[in-house]
């Protein structure tokens, strides 16, 4: 049985369209969930299938440099066999069980959790992460909205945890599998009984602890960066916790929430420095605008909001308060 897996996951990377299931078939099952067991009301600017469709896009061309890179992935995975490089070789890790686990721990962290943190906490790589967060209606189609530049980024990320660990072409293949379908499953718009939610986010990351990443105001958007195991955000301290009726998606500043789906200022975004920021949707009303200019030195030069919201610089960073 696990001989057929193997053997499956071995020749995964030279079958793209089978790849590609790997991803339709959960995000047709999910689409489908988010109908009928919402976890929150969506408020999209046209439809869902308008919104998917510049997701779609977005993780079209994710899948596109990924997959110009695969070769590359395959030649680090081989020389790492051939030199015995690698945690699983110097450990002695011999069992395919084995080095499935520790495939899954080490791309998880690195391709996971890692790279997530740093795209927060560093500058240049937050600009380019922007285009994920400034969705103002996460679900299954959101997973995978990343501008290309952060693909080639994560792919950096991944690749490195792939080499420190020296796994095999399957153990990479089964590990991004087991990834993207987390990926999906998280982002989806689906309402989980409230106690499974939260026993599964013991180990793995659950929808509505996922979802807090995506609320627009610090420090939750700091927090649960994890991808598909949760323990890391439990042992570095990053996990917390929002109901998820207290959830609102967006950014308070960086980016316009009111074009959120404008595909040409989303791919623009990473290279611009000012931007019109309208806070997210809620239940009285929609805030009016706020023009923000990051002056580069921690401070910003701002237009007080209009009514009904208001707003306060704190620690160099502009916020609002609806």
């Amino acid at each position: 049985m696990l001989e057929n897996v193997i053997t499956f996951f071995e020749g995964l990377e030279s079958r793209p369209l089978v790849r590609l299931l790997f991803v339709v078939v959960p995000i047709l099952l999910l689409w489908f969930l988010e109908n009928g067991f919402p976890l929150q009301s969506m408020h999209y600017r046209r439809s869902k299938g308008r919104h998917a469709l510049i997701n779609f896009i977005f993780t079209f061309m994710h899948f596109i440099v990924h997959g110009a890179l695969a070769f590359a992935l395959v030649w680090v995975s081989d020389w790492c066999q051939q030199q015995q490089f690698g945690l699983v070789h110097w450990m002695g890790i011999s069992s395919a069980w084995g080095i499935i686990m520790a495939g899954i721990l080490s791309m998880d962290f690195a391709g996971g959790w890692l790279v997530h943190w740093v795209e927060h906490k560093v500058p240049l790589f937050w600009r380019i992460h922007i285009v994920h967060h400034a969705d103002n209606n996460v679900d299954v189609s959101t997973g995978l909205r990343h501008h290309p530049l952060e693909a080639l980024n994560r792919w950096v990320f991944f690749i490195a945890g792939v080499w420190v660990m020296g796994l095999p072409v399957y153990a990479i293949m089964i590990g991004q599998t087991f990834m993207s379908m987390f990926t999906m499953f998280t982002h989806a718009n689906i309402r989980l009984p409230e106690q499974l939610d939260k026993a599964i986010s013991w180990v793995f990351v659950s929808p509505n602890m996922h979802k807090v990443h995506h609320h627009w105001k610090q420090p939750f958007t700091d927090s649960n960066y994890g991808t598909a195991l949760s323990i890391w955000d439990r042992l570095l301290g990053t996990f917390r916790y929002m109901p998820p009726a207290e959830i609102r998606y967006g950014l308070d500043r960086y980016y316009d929430n009111a074009r959120d789906e404008d595909f040409g200022t989303l791919v623009k975004s990473p290279f611009e420095d000012a931007a019109v920021v309208t806070p997210p949707y809620f239940a009285g009303g929609v805030c009016s605008p706020l023009r923000v200019t990051d002056t580069g030195m921690g401070s910003c030069l701002r237009i007080p909001c209009q009514t009904p919201c208001g707003c306060a610089d704190k620690g160099g960073r502009c916020l609002f308060t609806p």
